[in-house]
């Protein structure tokens, strides 16, 4: 362990800082501000979730395209950029013009630069520099987004409280442009020779092999495991973007919630922890099966359960599968179709991802204003689980 922290440990601070800072684009960071942001432009769950869906599908939908450039740009510049794109979105819910289309482009650029790109980028990083190594490299920088998790909901409940909401996503806006972006130029100022020995690295022939963007999308092993990939996303995303209705049905509070953020930290780190080391020593195909074993528990403990207790194993449950996920499917796509192309795989990984978290606030949100709650969701959410671990396990010797 000693040696995996001291190969290069610039880069892993760079892949623990950009995806911390890609925070600022995630569903749980947005939905704290979930009244507030219904309450300024009038709108129902559902109607916001619709408004949501519609920013993350546009921004799932150029994802493809634009990801994909991390093969072929400096690293740093193409991190410069989407980083600079998130502080503008910031800024732009700082101002909350009173426009629905104006709002459509910021939650479009909050969710394409911060979920999206910012996330794959230090995602396909970890799975290229550090070889064998990488579902430990994956957990590093996965554990920068899981602090985030941890500790931004404490801080912003709180400055909501004294500074107003609207001067948080300002704050956030400034915290990119003075502390990470110099920090982004230290973490990356010998990514030449990194990258130049990377490439000399590369010499079998099949794992080397150029996959195109069109390869992938017909290639039979992409849609096995796919499921998989976008069944937490579109879950977890549905669940925190209503977690106000959630908590009003089961009796709990926003403080409540806000300290419950502090066990899905604590347990996604865990899950960390172990998820990276376990998939570099175990099979990929016998461990990936267990991907989404917590978030059907998690699920679960949702609807049968409303005690203040429930709240704290559901959360804990949640952050734990988000852990294990991450390192256990950026290893799986990595050894499914190689290095030298895995920023374009991950691009559509991404975007499938992001149009998976797209689907999941409206579809919700509209179960809620029927006037269903949390069993039907629940039970959507655990057939999908169902199905999607049953279909790799019926075809798993394709990998």
């Amino acid at each position: 362990m000693k040696n995996f922290f001291s190969f290069d440990p610039k880069l892993l601070l760079y892949g623990f800082l950009i995806t911390f800072f890609a925070s600022y684009g995630q569903t749980f960071f947005i939905s704290i501000f979930n009244a507030e942001i219904r309450n300024l432009y009038k709108l129902t769950d559902g109607e916001f979730g619709l408004v949501y869906a519609l920013g993350t599908l546009s921004s799932s939908i150029i994802l493809v395209g634009f990801a994909k450039l991390i093969d072929h740009t400096d690293l740093r510049f193409y991190s410069f950029i989407i980083s600079v794109g998130l502080a503008i979105a910031c800024v732009g819910m700082y101002i909350n013009y009173q426009s629905i289309i104006f709002l459509f482009f910021i939650i479009f650029g909050l969710r394409f630069f911060g979920q999206g790109a910012m996330c794959h980028a230090g995602e396909t990083t970890m799975s290229r520099y550090f070889g064998s190594n990488r579902g430990k490299a994956i957990s590093v920088a996965t554990f920068g987004g899981q602090i985030g998790v941890t500790l931004l909901p404490l801080i912003v409940v709180k400055l909501i409280g004294i500074v107003g909401w609207q001067h948080v996503w300002l704050g956030a806006s400034f915290t990119i442009l003075i502390f990470f972006i110099p920090l982004l130029f230290v973490a990356l100022q010998n990514q030449n020779i990194r990258h130049h020995n990377f490439s000399q690295s590369k010499n079998d022939i099949e794992t080397n092999r150029t996959w195109k963007t069109r390869e992938v999308v017909f290639d039979k092993k992409f849609y096995i495991y796919l499921p998989l990939h976008i069944s937490a996303p579109f879950i977890s995303t549905g669940l925190m973007f209503h977690q106000v209705f959630i908590i009003s049905q089961k009796g709990w509070t926003l403080d409540m919630l806000a300290s419950g953020f502090v066990f899905l930290g604590i347990f996604s780190l865990i899950g960390l922890i172990f998820g990276g080391p376990i998939i570099d020593k175990y099979n990929t195909k016998k461990i990936i099966l267990f991907t989404l074993l917590p978030l059907f528990l998690a699920i679960i403990t949702l609807i049968f359960f409303d005690s203040y207790i429930s709240m704290f194993i559901y959360l804990s449950l949640l952050g734990f599968n988000m852990g294990i996920s991450t390192p256990f499917l950026g290893s799986l796509w990595a050894e499914l179709y190689g290095l030298k192309s895995l920023g374009t795989v991950k691009a559509l990984l991404h975007a499938s991802g992001v149009f998976a978290s797209a689907l999941s606030p409206v579809i919700f949100g509209y179960i809620i204003d029927f006037g269903f709650g949390i069993l039907t969701i629940g039970i959507i959410s655990l057939l999908i689980v169902s199905l999607s671990t049953l279909l790799a396990i019926i075809y798993k010797e394709v990998i």
